[in-house]
Formats: structure tokens, C-alpha cells, sequence
């Protein structure tokens, strides 16, 4: 191993110290130190792989975009089926997902006071839009497949999950998996016209 791939190494190992405590603590209790403890480290072992506090966010929420892309998808048919599935994933419905989201949901207070935070979360959710709308797209009935109507539709759909998700991570109990996959599979026929 090259120093070049234990220093990237040791850089992932606290991106992944920072995602524990976000979903421990939330923005509000992460700290150089409290990253630090999560490593048994030294906040001098932290600030030599991330000297401040938004490089060390910036590059824990990248790493965990990438993860979110690259994770494994629910398998599913072009067309509605493949919509359906992807909303899916979007939302938090087991213990992986669950945490990833509330470490989204609690980067939302710094994206508030950080202009390249804020930047940083418009382009992913932007990004998450346009996968949505082609599978909008690929979903709706050949008859009815505007531009407009698929606009509408994608943000119809991407706001509700992503403010099913905030719901949910914030009252688990009020929204278990089954309502809220019932509650999109309600949205989605209300939108496609169509049974997925």
C-alpha cells in the first residue's frame, strides 16, 4: 500500500467517524472533537486530514452521495415498476437508509448558514431530479407525456420523498415502511394513471 492510498484511507475512516456522529448528534454536535472521540484520536489527527470543520463536512456528504449512488438498487422492469423503485430507494424503510437520511436531513442546518453547502446540496438535488424525470418520463402513458406533464409529475414525486423522508426520520412511529411505501404507491397512481 502507498502512502498515497493510506492517506486517502485514513481519510474515509473519519468521513465515516463524521457520518456517526451526525446521525448520533445532528449538525449540532459535530465538532473536530467530538469526531475525535469517535476515532479515539486527537482532534490534531483529525485537523491534519481536514484542517477545518467544512472541508471535513464537505467531504464526509460527498462521500456519502457516492455511497448513495452507488448502492445497491431495488431490481425492477423499465416504466412505472422502475419509478416506483427508485422512490424507494429515496426513502427511509430500513436501518441503512434510515441513518443515511438522517445524516442528509441534519446537513440541511449547515447548508443554511454556508453558501458552498447550500450550493453543494441544489446541485445533488437537481441531480436526483433529473433521474427522476427520466423515469417519469419512461413511466407515463405514451398518450399523456408532455414535457409539462412530466415536469409536474417528477415534482410532485421527488417533494414527496424527500418530505416523506424528513416525516419519517423524524417520526419513525407515525410513518413505519408500510405507510409510507403505501402512502407513494397512492401518489403514483394518483399521477401515472397506471397500476406499478
Amino acid at each position: 500500500m502507498t502512502d498515497g492510498d493510506a492517506y486517502q484511507r485514513r481519510r474515509e475512516d473519519v468521513a465515516a467517524a463524521v457520518w456517526r456522529v451526525l446521525d448520533q448528534a445532528g449538525f449540532a454536535g459535530l465538532s473536530m472533537r467530538a469526531v475525535a472521540r469517535e476515532l479515539d484520536a486527537t482532534t490534531g489527527i483529525v485537523t491534519h486530514y481536514f484542517p477545518t470543520k467544512r472541508e471535513l463536512t464537505s467531504f464526509a456528504l460527498a462521500r456519502l452521495s457516492e455511497r448513495s449512488a452507488f448502492r445497491e438498487r431495488r431490481a425492477a422492469a423499465p416504466g412505472p415498476a422502475a419509478l416506483r423503485a427508485a422512490l424507494l430507494d429515496m426513502l427511509p424503510l430500513d436501518d441503512a437508509s434510515r441513518a443515511a437520511n438522517r445524516i442528509w436531513v441534519s446537513s440541511w442546518d449547515a447548508a443554511l448558514a454556508d453558501e458552498r453547502h447550500a450550493a453543494e446540496h441544489a446541485e445533488r438535488y437537481r441531480a436526483s431530479r433529473a433521474k427522476v424525470a427520466a423515469l417519469v418520463a419512461d413511466a407515463l402513458p405514451a398518450a399523456s407525456r408532455d414535457e409539462e406533464r412530466v415536469e409536474r409529475v417528477t415534482e410532485a414525486l421527488h417533494s414527496f420523498a424527500l418530505g416523506m423522508t424528513v416525516q419519517a426520520v423524524l417520526d419513525p412511529a407515525a410513518y413505519p415502511p408500510e405507510r409510507q411505501t403505501a402512502l407513494l404507491d397512492a401518489l403514483l397512481a394518483r399521477h401515472l394513471d397506471a397500476n406499478v
